[in-house]
């Protein structure tokens, strides 16, 4: 268990991904969360931001750091746009089974319910929103092929939403990388990237539970 806490910590330093296996591996992980069920905890929203600021001080090659920029969102946002598209045929296929299961440490119903709430409230734009969501972004998909979406209206919000997830969060972190107050504070930058994704997360829990004590 110590060896996963410190995977997932080295997943925030910038000199640890380009020693093992550079932004080639971020495209795994983007892939493994928006499309896998036990992809939900790793850090998505930091690597992006990270990614921009490894390609602001133009550590992988020579070539001109927007045109870098422009390829990696395009591969990142692929990356994410097939991981949604496992997740939809993963929910499509074996929904039932999902439903089924019995939580364990990686697997937890209320993660399927949570989406399943968020996606009825929110219709076919919950695919894009949930991209800026930890947790929901990896099960939205899956809850949308239980329900059967409309696989040419999934289609649209999958690529809309992996481009402006993948867009927004690695030219922040390409536009704020060559600050040093930034290169300095990088943890406290990820620890609050964590804290206003997961804020929503947080809130409709506490709202849930609130709502149950009163019912």
């Amino acid at each position: 268990m110590t060896d996963f806490f410190d995977f997932l910590h080295n997943l925030t330093d910038p000199v640890w991904i380009m020693d093992n296996g550079g932004l080639y591996l971020l495209l795994f992980i983007v892939f493994i969360e928006t499309g896998i069920l036990l992809g939900f905890f790793l850090p998505g929203d930091p690597l992006l931001f990270i990614t921009g600021i490894i390609l602001a001080n133009n550590t992988l090659t020579e070539v001109n750091p927007v045109v870098s920029l422009l390829y990696w969102v395009l591969l990142i946002s692929i990356a994410g746009i097939l991981g949604n598209f496992l997740g939809y045929w993963t929910g499509n296929r074996s929904g039932k089974i999902l439903l089924q299961r019995k939580d364990s440490l990686f697997f937890k119903k209320k993660y399927i319910t949570q989406a399943q709430e968020f996606y009825e409230k929110k219709g076919g734009s919950a695919i894009v929103l949930a991209r800026f969501m930890p947790i929901v972004r990896t099960f939205a998909p899956i809850v949308a092929g239980i329900v059967k979406m409309d696989l040419r209206k999934f289609s649209i919000f999958n690529i809309i939403g992996s481009f402006l997830w993948v867009g927004v969060l690695v030219t922040a972190g390409f536009l704020l990388g060559e600050n040093e107050w930034i290169k300095n504070n990088l943890e406290k930058i990820i620890f609050l990237i964590v804290a206003i994704a997961t804020t929503p997360v947080i809130v409709k829990i506490i709202k849930g539970r609130l709502r149950k004590k009163t019912a």
